[in-house]
């Protein structure tokens, strides 16, 4: 019978349950349990087991650049215009759900792509869907689904995702499609998923930095309207743990 139960939960790809099974059967200090406490051991195993197969396969799915980067690692000991306060007001999740954006910016190496990924990391750990992605080659795969005749299917694969973080923004000049395309994508996405945007450039120059009036204001009015700017400021970090090193 003991076989035949470990088989059947493995049929029904119960395998956290089936594993708990195994183990706790023969556990001293379970012998004491009843039915109703051993079953519900068994289901928290299994309920576990099926939380960490789904935060791993966000994870795997979001391609953040740096995977494992943790809000609960961030650095604050170097002065660069970040508060804990301000992290721990984001960790409740209410930006998320209510489709809110983060805007950060600053010069390069100080840690804006870091910071991205833990908030993405973090909403992995929550059970949204992130994706990420540098803006240039963003650009690139846009430009090679427009070839394949994938372009909306592109575009809607970037509406669905519960987060989206686009990184390296404004390293390059825009062209008129890129900007189209830039308009399509926060046009999309605007009250319907949160946005992360990371940029050397200050947020008061990406209206310029964009060029065309219309679409540039079309753009910064739904990514400012509801948005958590970090404008981080220093030395770059990499030099800073060079000199630690």
């Amino acid at each position: 019978m003991y076989t035949q139960t470990i088989t059947k939960m493995q049929e029904m790809k119960l395998h956290g349950m089936a594993m708990s099974f195994q183990t706790r059967r023969t556990k001293p200090d379970h012998q004491d349990l009843n039915h109703d406490e051993f079953t519900a051991l068994l289901i928290d195993d299994e309920y576990i087991q099926r939380q960490n197969n789904r935060q791993r396969r966000l994870l795997q799915r979001a391609k953040l650049k740096f995977s494992s980067a943790a809000l609960e690692n961030i650095d604050y000991k170097q002065s660069r215009g970040l508060t804990k306060s301000k992290i721990t007001s984001l960790q409740n999740n209410q930006w998320l759900e209510k489709h809110q954006n983060i805007l950060i910016s600053g010069p390069t190496g100080v840690g804006k792509s870091y910071l991205a990924c833990a908030f993405g990391q973090w909403a992995c750990r929550n059970g949204f869907t992130v994706y990420y992605n540098r803006w240039p080659r963003m650009l690139g795969d846009i430009l090679a689904a427009r070839g394949e005749g994938n372009y909306l299917k592109y575009l809607q694969k970037l509406t669905k995702v519960n987060l989206l973080i686009i990184d390296d923004f404004g390293l390059n000049s825009l062209t008129d499609t890129d900007k189209k395309d830039l308009m399509e994508i926060i046009e999309d996405r605007y009250m319907t998923g949160a946005t992360i945007i990371a940029s050397q450039l200050p947020t008061k120059d990406w209206h310029a930095f964009i060029g065309d009036p219309t679409i540039a204001d079309a753009v910064c009015d739904r990514l400012f309207h509801v948005a958590h700017k970090f404008e981080l400021k220093g030395d770059s970090m990499r030099k800073i743990l060079e000199n630690i090193d």
